[in-house]
C-alpha cells in the first residue's frame, strides 16, 4: 500500500538530489481511459474506483552520482515535471507509471536507456508573490503547460488520500521487452493545501487521455531535499509472463 514514510532503505542510491517547490496536481479519471497507456504485467491502482494521473512539476536540486559526498555541490538546479498514474505488479507492490517526463537538463536522457519517457525542453519555476509559477514547453512543440499555484495552509495531517497520490517508493519503466523496477527513498512530503490559479496543459491530449473532467485536486510541497534513488533493475518475470 502507499505509505506515508518510506518502504525501503536505498542503502546504496545511484543518484542524491532534492526535489524541491513541487505542486501535484490530481485528476481522477474511468480505470479503462487508462488501461491502455499501462503495460502489461501492471495492473492500473484504483482509490475509491478510480485511476488517478498526476501533473507534478518541480526543481530537482543537488543531483550528483554515487561517491561525490553530501558535502559538495551537485549539478545546478533545474526544473523537471511529470506526468503519471499509479500501478500495481502482479506480486502486489505499488508504484509510478511515467506517461511523459519533461526536463531541461539533457543529461536526464540518459534514463531513456530503461526507458523513462524522458523529453528535453525549456521549462521555468518562479516565485511570485504568494504564487508559484511553472511553464514547459516540450523540444518539438507538442505539448506545453502553465500552472500558477497559491500554497495554502501546512496539513498537519494528511488523509489516506493525500498520502495515496503523493507517496510512492518505485517506479516502473520498461525497455527492450523489460520491465524494470526503480526503489526511492525520502523524508515524507510536508504536504500544504493548493489552489491552481491558472493550469493550462497538452500533456494529457499527448499522452492519449481524454480531457480531465471535474476540478483536480492539488497539492503543494516545499520538498525533500534527502532523495536517494536506487539502482534500476529488472523485475523478475511473472508467472504469466515466462
Amino acid at each position: 500500500m502507499a505509505a506515508y514514510e518510506p518502504e525501503q532503505r536505498v542503502r546504496l542510491p545511484a543518484l542524491r538530489a532534492g526535489w524541491l517547490t513541487q505542486t501535484f496536481v490530481h485528476w481522477s479519471y474511468p480505470p479503462e481511459a487508462v488501461r491502455a497507456l499501462v503495460p502489461e504485467p501492471l495492473v492500473v491502482d484504483e482509490y475509491e474506483g478510480a485511476a488517478w494521473v498526476g501533473f507534478t512539476p518541480f526543481v530537482m536540486a543537488g543531483l550528483r552520482p554515487p561517491g561525490v559526498p553530501a558535502a559538495l555541490p551537485g549539478l545546478p538546479a533545474f526544473a523537471e515535471t511529470n506526468l503519471r498514474t499509479y500501478v500495481r505488479h502482479p506480486d502486489g507492490r505499488d508504484g509510478l507509471w511515467f506517461l511523459s517526463l519533461e526536463v531541461a537538463c539533457p543529461l536526464m536522457l540518459a534514463a531513456r536507456g530503461i526507458g523513462a519517457p524522458y523529453h528535453p525542453g525549456a521549462l521555468e519555476v518562479a516565485r511570485e508573490g504568494h504564487t508559484v509559477a511553472y511553464s514547459g514547453r516540450r523540444g518539438t512543440g507538442r505539448a506545453s503547460y502553465r500552472l500558477v499555484v497559491r500554497p495554502g495552509r501546512p496539513i498537519e495531517r494528511p488523509t489516506e488520500r493525500d498520502v495515496w497520490l503523493t507517496s510512492r517508493w518505485r517506479a516502473y519503466t520498461r525497455r527492450l521487452g523489460l520491465l524494470w523496477e526503480t526503489p526511492v527513498e525520502h523524508e515524507p512530503w510536508p504536504l500544504a493545501a493548493a489552489t491552481a490559479e491558472v493550469l493550462e496543459e497538452t500533456l494529457t491530449a499527448t499522452a492519449g487521455l481524454p480531457a480531465p473532467s471535474g476540478a483536480p485536486v492539488v497539492h503543494f510541497s516545499e520538498g525533500v531535499r534527502h532523495v536517494r534513488l536506487g539502482v534500476s533493475r529488472p523485475c523478475a518475470p511473472t508467472a504469466a509472463a515466462s
